[in-house]
């Protein structure tokens, strides 16, 4: 997609500070850092959410979020590391193409887990949604 801000940066026709790429995924840091080696890892591939990429991407992705973490974490020596993705706009996902963040943690460093991102427990059971959820076919 020619507007799409990440699918340029792929293309190499935006500058970016990259720090590993493979024919389907290209990692760079971002550039509003919340750590110290805050990377993003895309696929080359548009794609707006997880749900979108292709199965033949999607191992790929993982593989490059998987050596991206390993270098970051030979490179900075962090503690620990978050990754995650924000999933739609409703979720914090500011740019309408997949990344996975990956986060370098450091002791001290203010963070939560995963766990502070949302507090709005269900008010069903957990029985009657993996109900619904394996209602689906």
């Amino acid at each position: 997609m020619n507007n799409c801000l990440f699918c340029n940066i792929a293309a190499h026709k935006i500058p970016a500070e990259i720090v590993f790429e493979n024919n389907a995924a290209v990692a760079f840091l971002d550039i509003h850092p919340r750590a110290p080696g805050h990377a993003m890892v895309i696929p080359k591939s548009h794609a707006e959410t997880v749900l979108d990429l292709d199965e033949e991407f999607i191992a790929p992705l993982f593989k490059a979020v998987k050596q991206t973490t390993h270098m970051i974490e030979r490179a900075l020596k962090p503690d620990a590391f978050t990754i995650g993705i924000n999933h739609g706009k409703h979720a914090g996902q500011a740019v309408e193409h997949l990344h996975v963040h990956i986060m370098p943690r450091f002791k001290g460093d203010k963070g939560g887990s995963i766990h502070t991102v949302v507090d709005n427990p269900p008010k069903d059971a957990i029985t009657e949604i993996a109900a619904k959820i394996r209602a689906i076919t």
